[in-house]
């Protein structure tokens, strides 16, 4: 757990395949300190995955270049105060070297998606199958460290045979700055994630209101996340009070 707020407003925008680009970093940038785009495959194995995911009606972004559209997306974030980041899926080390070097040129994390559950990204070996093969995942925050930039691991919790904190130690060790978990509906688990790693935490899912924002914060995260609602100013607007407030003089109360 950070002794301070990870970024001002200690609330991220969570990225959304497909959805979360530049422009809707823009819209949401007055709400928060962070926005994640993506997610983007970036090598063959996942742009195919991606391209089966994209026939059955999910939305993807499949540019011709992917490491051009993380540079370009990010450049068009260069005047905004938020810290931008880029979620990216990959089984190669190669292509996540060059985007994590993208996004240090560009002051932005590089966020591995080791969180995407759907089928076909996980039988390429990304997505949630990563938090399955540690040796993998560490071999990736790794290689995304050496670039320079601030690395990001984007998790999830309820998955059989994966204790999140027994994982945490690991990452840290590679070099992740910030673990990013969607909590599903074991948001307790928070708790025991903080208390085994230095990195940033950023708690995602169902963050809509004041009550979930000082859960997730009683827990020692040190953010929230918003995924869906994320193109919503009412939603926006109350978990950027919530999560300044627990930060001011006298935080929140919290039934726990």
């Amino acid at each position: 757990m950070a002794d301070s707020p990870a970024f001002d407003p200690p609330v991220a925008l969570a990225s959304l395949s497909g959805e979360a680009d530049a422009e809707w970093a823009q819209q949401g940038a007055e709400y928060a300190g962070a926005a994640f785009l993506g997610g983007i495959a970036l090598d063959e194995q996942t742009r195919a995955a991606a391209q089966e995911m994209v026939d059955r009606d999910r939305t993807e972004f499949l540019p011709s270049d992917p490491i051009a559209f993380i540079d370009d997306q990010l450049a068009a974030l260069s005047d905004l105060s938020l810290t931008p980041g880029f979620n990216v899926r990959t089984t190669s080390l190669e292509p996540l070297a060059r985007a994590a070097a993208v996004c240090a040129d560009h002051d932005a994390i590089i966020e591995i998606n080791a969180h995407c559950r759907q089928d076909e990204m996980c039988a390429a070996g990304a997505g949630e199958s990563l938090l399955r093969n540690e040796d993998r995942l560490c071999e990736q925050v790794r290689t995304a460290a050496e670039s320079g930039a601030a690395v990001s691991v984007k998790v999830r919790t309820e998955l059989d045979g994966v204790s999140l904190p027994a994982l945490a130690p690991e990452l840290d060790a590679a070099g992740a700055d910030y673990l990013h978990v969607d909590a599903m509906d074991s948001e307790p688990v928070i708790a025991d994630i903080a208390e085994e790693t230095t990195a940033t935490i950023i708690a995602n899912n169902e963050v809509r209101d004041r009550e979930s924002v000082a859960e997730y914060l009683s827990y020692g995260a040190d953010a929230v996340s918003v995924g869906r609602p994320s193109d919503d100013p009412r939603v926006l607007s109350r978990v950027r009070d919530a999560a300044e407030s627990w930060f001011a003089d006298e935080p929140m109360e919290v039934d726990l």
